[in-house]
């Protein structure tokens, strides 16, 4: 780096097999719009997670063609209009156990894991760093970056319970993907969205996603 020039900072995005890539999307296209950095990790299971939900069969040989084409559908499978900007985004292969995330000295500002799978929260908990997703995870911990754990399950059992609890003792933020109706959603979208800045909310990051509760009730139970 040349002396004077701004060192990149990126938000790591994990992308566990949990059932939720619109999530994902949602977190990308809104990190990217704030002008932020991406490092994106994209794990083997969630391939055939993104494949079922998309029909896209993500590759690691042509990431930016498929992350375009993912990021430009909405919930509903419909096009969403402009494309995002991929410039500032970074990939890096889950099997890429060398890679720049898998280090404390990597300048991050933080991680974002969404969704996050039972599987993927056990891993982070117990420190199993079996992929860079999980090992991205465990240096974001142990060096006290911010970790947003966006857990896509339900119901949850004792076991995922204590390994998220492990989490929130660890200083990781536990976000369950649940959805609010209070922001007049009219649209599959707008449940994702709120996800979505939910955990832009957690990380810090400003976006526009959601109405937010103001202390009024909405326009249809004022009129029901």
């Amino acid at each position: 780096m040349n002396p004077g020039e701004k060192q990149r900072r990126p938000w790591i995005v994990g992308v566990s097999g949990a059932s939720g890539t619109p999530y994902a999307a949602a977190v990308l296209r809104a990190l990217l719009a704030a002008g932020e950095s991406v490092d994106l990790v994209v794990s083997r299971a969630s391939r055939l997670t993104l494949l079922d939900e998309t029909g896209i069969a993500f590759r690691d040989a042509h990431w930016q063609e498929d992350l375009a084409s993912w990021l430009a559908r909405g919930a509903d499978g419909k096009p969403l209009g402009s494309a995002a900007d991929l410039a500032d985004v970074r990939y890096w292969s889950a099997g890429d156990l060398a890679a720049g995330p898998s280090s404390g000295s990597y300048p991050v500002k933080g991680m974002l894991i969404v969704p996050a799978s039972t599987d993927c929260v056990a891993g982070v908990a117990l420190g199993l760093s079996k992929d860079l997703l999980q090992r991205a995870a465990s240096v974001t911990l142990k060096e006290g970056r911010r970790l947003v754990v966006t857990v896509r399950e339900t119901p949850l059992n004792g076991q995922t319970l204590r390994h998220l609890v492990t989490l929130d003792e660890a200083g990781a933020v536990v976000l369950p993907a649940s959805p609010a109706f209070y922001a007049g959603a009219s649209h599959l979208q707008d449940l994702v969205d709120f996800v979505a800045g939910r955990v832009l909310d957690a990380a810090g990051v400003p976006h526009g996603l959601y109405r937010r509760w103001e202390g009024e009730l909405s326009r249809g139970a004022r009129e029901s």
